[in-house]
């Protein structure tokens, strides 16, 4: 029987899902309450956007297995995707209460609240996460736009701080943290973490754009024309480009 496994998965792995399908339906014949295979051909059901079938099967693998963690982050994932973002919840949801010691569903249903704006259900799952995981930077990261959300740039910071610790290669965090900085009104850090985002990436436009804007904030000029000029060798809207350029106008003037 393995072996009837091993060639579905191999035919998934192959993409070819209609062919899985069938491999994982002979299982089934012989195999009928394997919660595994069920968990399996959902997914290839999905692959090939078949949502009911997907769902049928998921659902079917949690009615035998309640304990088969992945069948629930599957099935959530099948819900999210179609915009269903209450039966998403809801999975996650009886998935955390049957594998209460699974961090990684409570950090899923983290994100889904976040999606959903659910801002205080969001930090509870994150803190539960971060207690049994202390150095999980994904929900530190998580948390920190939570807080800014909410306008608690202080502890925004403090969660991005954290993750700089572990990751040092992310755009995208260095521009959070900016972000954060900026609206505590720290703006010397900020641009710091806004050059340290085009560090990582030098085509990460709206950081040279926001660096400008603080360099200009602060009167130096110089420091502004230079990046608004790189801002302006991006591929942005030609609207867009000529209100920059009419500014790096004025910054000329001021400097000349």
């Amino acid at each position: 029987m393995s072996e009837r496994i091993d060639k579905a998965m191999s035919l998934f792995k192959e993409k070819k899902y209609k062919e899985c399908i069938d491999a994982f339906s002979l299982v089934l014949e012989t195999e009928p309450d394997n919660a595994d295979v069920y968990n399996n051909m959902g997914v290839a059901y999905s692959c090939i956007a078949d949502f009911e079938h997907a769902e049928n099967c998921l659902v079917k693998a949690l009615e035998l297995d309640p304990q088969l963690a992945q069948a629930y982050i599957n099935l959530s994932d099948l819900y999210y995707k179609a915009g269903d973002i209450a039966s998403a919840v809801g999975t996650l949801q009886k998935g955390s209460y049957e594998l209460q010691d699974n961090l990684t569903i409570a950090h899923l249903l983290a994100r889904v609240y976040i999606d959903d704006q659910r801002w205080e259900d969001a930090i509870e799952e994150l803190d539960r996460v971060l207690d049994g995981e202390p150095e999980n930077y994904d929900a530190y990261y998580d948390l920190g736009h939570v807080l800014f959300e909410l306008g608690d740039y202080e502890g925004a910071i403090s969660n991005f701080e954290t993750v700089t610790q572990y990751r040092e290669d992310s755009e995208l965090l260095f521009y959070s943290l900016a972000q954060a900085y900026e609206s505590n009104n720290e703006i010397d850090k900020a641009i710091s973490n806004y050059l340290k985002a085009i560090a990582v990436n030098d085509k990460f436009t709206l950081a040279y754009k926001k660096v400008a804007i603080l360099f200009m904030a602060r009167n130096d000029f110089e420091d502004a024309l230079e990046y608004f000029e790189e801002y302006t060798n991006f591929d942005i809207p030609e609207e867009e480009k000529d209100n920059i350029a009419k500014l790096i106008d004025k910054i000329k003037i001021k400097i000349s």
